[in-house]
């Protein structure tokens, strides 16, 4: 078997197609949460992958930047975490690898703290801020999943970087989302190998 060159991964069709509908300004932190935690439930209803969903906001002037959702089973790769695709596709957007170059204020906006992978792809990312609609072993209670192991200092950490974090937005939406997605029948991919449905 020859090897692999290179990989990508895509935004679902269903996505693709409301981009244009999406909101071209999100001036507040709790509309950005809210467009977060809708998209993540519809993810997972398609099947994409898990119900995550990321944006990526100018904190300057409130436009939206880039748009991710969780695309782990459409696209077979286990990193593609809603997190690092919105970050990817704001980098692809903006032309470079760091999103705080040239004192930019971009703002990392997601529906839960990120798990041990898109917390390393976050810090390194460039982005300013961090807006989380919750923290704790609650997601990984309701849904299966294994977040990996956090540190438990995880938001000083970001703030001894530059990073701004902001807890708790969106909070009741997101834990809809994922009760849902609990109660439903969904592949909970998790590492080792190991695969189980809820």
């Amino acid at each position: 078997m020859p090897l692999a060159t290179s990989y990508d991964a895509s935004l679902p069709d269903w996505l693709i197609d409301d981009l244009e509908s999406l909101p071209k300004v999100l001036p507040t932190v709790p509309e950005r949460m809210r467009l977060v935690n809708e998209l993540a439930d519809r993810n997972w209803r398609a099947g994409n992958g898990g119900p995550f969903a990321a944006i990526v906001v100018d904190d300057a002037t409130g436009e939206l930047v880039s748009v991710g959702v969780n695309v782990v089973l459409s696209s077979g790769l286990t990193a593609s975490h809603a997190e690092v695709t919105a970050l990817s596709l704001a980098q692809r957007s903006l032309g470079r690898w760091d999103l705080g170059a040239d004192g930019a204020d971009l703002s990392l906006v997601v529906n839960w703290r990120p798990c041990v992978q898109c917390y390393g792809a976050t810090m390194w990312s460039g982005v300013r801020s961090l807006v989380v609609a919750g923290e704790g072993p609650l997601l990984e209670e309701l849904t299966g999943f294994d977040e990996g192991p956090m540190v438990r200092d995880w938001a000083a950490q970001f703030e001894q970087r530059g990073i701004r974090v902001t807890i708790g937005v969106g909070y009741d939406d997101a834990l809809a989302v994922y009760r849902a997605y609990g109660a439903s029948d969904s592949v909970v991919y998790n590492a080792r190998g190991a695969v189980e449905t809820t």
